[in-house]
Parts: C-alpha cells; sequence; structure tokens
C-alpha cells in the first residue's frame, strides 16, 4: 500500500509562509518548511532524542515551521531487518515523505555486538554508502545529518570483552565522520558526548549512573537528552531562552534579548514587570534524579537552556520571585544581580513547555500506531476501510501538531520582586 502522506506534508506546505522571528533567522540549521525524517535503529525508534529535538525547535522557534517523521526501526541495520530491507524501508518510510533533511545513525546492531570483525565493518560501510546513493536518487537536494552511532555503557558496567564493545563502535563512528566528510553531509558525534557524561555521573553516584543507559543499549529519556543536545549542537542551536536585565533603583530595563519588557514599576519596595519571552525553556523534569545527575555531569543547560534574569540596585536581604502570582523562588541580592537562569525552576513557562513536550509525544505515538500497528501489518488489504483509518490518524497528528504549536506561543507573564524577611 502506497503511504498515506498528504497531511503531514500539508503541515509544512500549508504555512510555509509563516512569518519566522529574528531569533530564528541566525545559524540555526533547520529552515522555515523543512521536513526531517529520522532514521535509525530502536534508540531512534524510542522517540526520544528525536522528541527532545522537536520540543526545542517548537518552542525555541515558535514561528518556525518545520515537520518532523521519525523512521527508526528496532533492530536495523545498514541491510535494513525485519521490516523489510533496505529497498523496501528506504522506499516505503523516508522516500514517500520528501524530506529536506535526514539524520542516519546506524551501527548498534550492525558491529554485531562481538569484537572488531573486518568483513562485518566492511559490510557496514559498503551499505551506508549504498543508503546515501538511493536516497540520492530520489532526493538528489536532501540534506543528511550522519550520526556517529550511540555508545554501548563500557563506563558503568564491566566490559563483555577486551577493549569492549564501544571501542567497536568508535571504529564505526569515525568511518561515519569520514563518510559525512567525503559526501558534503553533516556529522553529529553522539558516542563522546554521552560517554564523557557517563565518567563525570559515574563519579558521582555509581549506582544512579547506571539507570542513565539501562540495559547498556537504549538510554533513558534523561540519557537521551546529551543526544538530543549533541544533534541540535550540530545544528547551531542557540542556548538563549530569553535574558533580562533590570535596575531595580531606577526602575529601567538595562538590557533584553529574545523579550519584551513593559510596565515596570516599584511600589513599597516592591519591584513588579511584565515579560513576554519570545521562546520557552526545555521541558526538563526538574523531579527526576537520574535528570538531575546527567544535568550536573554534563553541559546541557549551558549549551541549550540559559534563561537568565538579572536584577541590579537591590536592597533587601532577600526577594521572593513570583511569576502569575506563584512564587518560583526566594533570592538574595547577590544571586540576583549574578543572575538566576529561570529554567531550572518550575515556572508557568516550564508548565507551559512541558504541555508542548505532552502533544510531542501524543503525536509520536498517533504516527507510530498508524504505521507500525495498521499501514505496515495490513500492506496486504486493499479496502477503503483501511485508507480511511491511515487518513484518519494522519489527519489526528496533524492536527496534534497544529496544537503543538499554539501550546508554544508566548504569551505575557507578571512578575514581582517582593522582599521578605
Amino acid at each position: 500500500m502506497k503511504r498515506t502522506i498528504v497531511p503531514i506534508l500539508a503541515l509544512a506546505g500549508a504555512l510555509a509562509a509563516a512569518g519566522v522571528s529574528a531569533h530564528a533567522q541566525g545559524s540555526f540549521y533547520l529552515k522555515n518548511g523543512d521536513r526531517v525524517v529520522f532514521y535509525g535503529d530502536s534508540i531512534t525508534e524510542q522517540h526520544l532524542y528525536t522528541n527532545w529535538v522537536e520540543d526545542y525547535v517548537v518552542t525555541r522557534f515558535p514561528n518556525l515551521r518545520v515537520d518532523f517523521v521519525n523512521a527508526g526501526v528496532g533492530g536495523d541495520k545498514v541491510s535494513g531487518g525485519w521490516a523489510g530491507n533496505i529497498d523496501v524501508r528506504l522506499k516505503r518510510d523516508l522516500i514517500p515523505f520528501k524530506p529536506t533533511v535526514v539524520t542516519c545513525m546506524l551501527g548498534m546492531n550492525d558491529a554485531a555486538y562481538r569484537p572488531y570483525d573486518q568483513g562485518i565493518f566492511d559490510a557496514y560501510a559498503t551499505g551506508y554508502k549504498n543508503i546515501l546513493k538511493m536516497v540520492k536518487a530520489s532526493l538528489p537536494d536532501v540534506r543528511w545529518t550522519l550520526i556517529e552511532p550511540s555508545p554501548y555503557d563500557d563506563i558503568t558496567q564491566p566490559l563483555n570483552f577486551p577493549g569492549g564493545y564501544n571501542a567497536v563502535l568508535l571504529k564505526y563512528a569515525a568511518y561515519v565522520r569520514k563518510l559525512a566528510a567525503s559526501t558534503g553531509s553533516l556529522d553529529s558525534d553522539f558516542n563522546h558526548p554521552m560517554t564523557e557524561m557517563l565518567i563525570k555521573a559515574k563519579a558521582a553516584d555509581p549506582s544512579l549512573a547506571q539507570k542513565i543507559i539501562p540495559g547498556r543499549v537504549h538510554p533513558s529519556p534523561a540519557g537521551h537528552l546529551i543526544m538530543a543536545e549533541a544533534l541540535l549542537n550540530t545544528w547551531h542551536a542557540p542556548s538563549l531562552v530569553a535574558s533580562a536585565t533590570i535596575d531595580a533603583s531606577t526602575g529601567k530595563v538595562t538590557s533584553e534579548a529574545n523579550t519584551s519588557i513593559s510596565n515596570v514599576a516599584t511600589s513599597n519596595g516592591v519591584l513588579s514587570w511584565t515579560e513576554t519571552d519570545k521562546s520557552l525553556p526545555f521541558p526538563l523534569d526538574l523531579k527526576d534524579p537520574v535528570t538531575k545527575l546527567v544535568l550536573s555531569s554534563s553541559n546541557f543547560v549551558q549549551k541549550l537552556d540559559e534563561e537568565p534574569l538579572t536584577v541590579t540596585g537591590l536592597t533587601a536581604a532577600h526577594y521572593a520571585l513570583d511569576i502569575d502570582g506563584t512564587t518560583v523562588g526566594t533570592f538574595t541580592p547577590d544571586q540576583l544581580s549574578s543572575g538566576v537562569n529561570l529554567a531550572l525552576l518550575s515556572t508557568p513557562m516550564l508548565n507551559q513547555a512541558l504541555a508542548v513536550n505532552q502533544l510531542t509525544t501524543d503525536h509520536s505515538n498517533v504516527h507510530m500506531t498508524m504505521w507500525r500497528s495498521i499501514e505496515m501489518p495490513l500492506a496486504y488489504d486493499k479496502s477503503p476501510a483501511l485508507t480511511n483509518a491511515i487518513d484518519s490518524l494522519n489527519a489526528l497528528d496533524f492536527q496534534l501538531q497544529a496544537r503543538r504549536r499554539q501550546e508554544a506561543e508566548p504569551h505575557p507573564h507578571k512578575y514581582t520582586l517582593t522582599p521578605v524577611a
């Protein structure tokens, strides 16, 4: 059965004319109207690093219209797998979407979980070249991002054989890096940032660090944050959410970036203002211990999630920061004059980003259900009922992504800084 893709393609096409904020027009790799297909094995199929990337794009650039499709299948190699050989996979699960951008991460299964074998490696190298060749024949202008295989956890767990499996994967990663250079593709290194984070996490909490990649292959949601960071860094993603500096002694805004501040006022020592940020912070679960360990063992926040609020000229010993009537923290004047990263606080902006994340999860699940549970196993069925079911699920996917864009739209928030005992 031919894949029904009209609603998904319409998502970008019908909205490509929408304006994009100045913040989105910098060096960020994705462009208005892009369609991204994430291709890979079960680590891509997890819909975790891919969902984090979608969340970042939607929340950081709410006016940027980009469509995303996850085409990960567990067990896949460069030759394909249980869902079809590579010819079937590419012709059914990638090419029909006419993507402008494709990411590809393969290698975990290709290397066969054993010591390095030259013959196995040669088959991987040949097969990877074949993927690029086949897609180029149908989509000559597609932009590739080749992802070096994510790590097998030989850091928090003992080695299975001398040297360990991740050392084998690093040889495959070196080939991917070389192939990217020779084909004019981007290369994204998932392995080194993850292993560096694991080393720091193990030093801080050996037991908890084992939960970052449980089972040694498939990272937890927190582990996928680092892979999303690596891909977004490859795409020159800006770290800034929004930045504001206010002088309480004069009631003036001394600097602002990617935000708009108005109605600054002081009354009985209370400083208040209205702020409308043009983007949202990353939808982090700040209560999850594994997430907290990953963040403290990496530079994720510095690279992707900076939302500094700086207030100078304060005179009381402590101040409560309220946003929309809810206290999000209490700070000293020194802390506020140095800058407080609001992205790491439970703010209305974070809650809005978490709602966006839920819609990302919902749309990903709908697409996976349509493709894996209906379209793929019932490909032999030519009945109108099946076509209608697929069309309905595609339409639902379209609606969820439209709701996600609406949820990500900027809102004004009322801030107050009140002296407290």
